[in-house]
């Protein structure tokens, strides 16, 4: 696999493997994966414990419980503080900071957190979108994420529903709209690692376009 220079965005459907699929393209490549790393670095950044972090992952802002939860709590290292801010907008903005970080030190592969909107004013962003059957999405969610089969198709549309009213709030485009992508794939057509193969032959043709 020829060396690639770009940064690559994942945006994905719950239960589409949209993870696997991008840990996939990062080992491909040999460069780095942000996904629930972004997690980490967040919470060693600004001091607040990963589970309280967890609780507003991809989450939209203003969120009443998760302010409460958070009250207490401060943004050290130089994050902004905005008095009038929901905490969720403020942590989404230690994110954001963070992407920027990984974006700016090479190329690697981030999963999710709004990045394709976070990076769109720079180079070499190849943004992809990872949609899937809505019958694979389900039987993934039970076998893979352990969901009651009962609850299966509440649960995915709850987990859509999230993710799009988090990128929604914080991004200027719309989540799942084929315009704010390079490609969009469906996974259940060609399996997690024909997906990968195919989406890693289309950044490398990416690159060579703007050659």
């Amino acid at each position: 696999m020829p060396e690639i220079k770009s940064v690559i965005t994942v945006a994905r459907q719950y239960g589409s493997g949209g993870r696997k699929i991008g840990q996939k393209l990062a080992d491909k490549f040999g460069i780095p994966f942000y996904d629930r790393e972004l997690i980490a670095l967040a919470a060693k950044k600004s001091g607040i414990s990963v589970e309280i972090y967890e609780k507003a992952d991809e989450k939209a802002g203003g969120n009443l419980l998760y302010s409460l939860m958070m009250e207490n709590y401060s943004f050290l290292h130089g994050v902004p503080m905005i008095n009038d801010m929901p905490l969720n907008d403020k942590l989404f903005l230690l994110q954001a900071q963070i992407i920027r970080e990984a974006a700016k030190k090479g190329p690697c592969v981030i999963v999710g957190r709004c990045a394709d909107d976070v990076l769109k004013n720079e180079k070499n962003i190849f943004s992809i979108f990872i949609c899937a059957d809505k019958t694979a999405r389900m039987e993934r969610s039970v076998q893979e994420y352990g969901i009651d089969p009962k609850r299966a198709a509440a649960n995915l549309a709850n987990m859509d529903n999230q993710r799009a009213g988090y990128y929604n709030y914080f991004a200027d485009r719309k989540w799942g709209y084929a315009e704010n992508y390079q490609i969009c794939v469906n996974s259940s057509a060609y399996g997690i690692d024909g997906t990968a193969e195919l989406i890693a032959d289309a950044a490398a043709a990416f690159e060579n376009g703007k050659k």
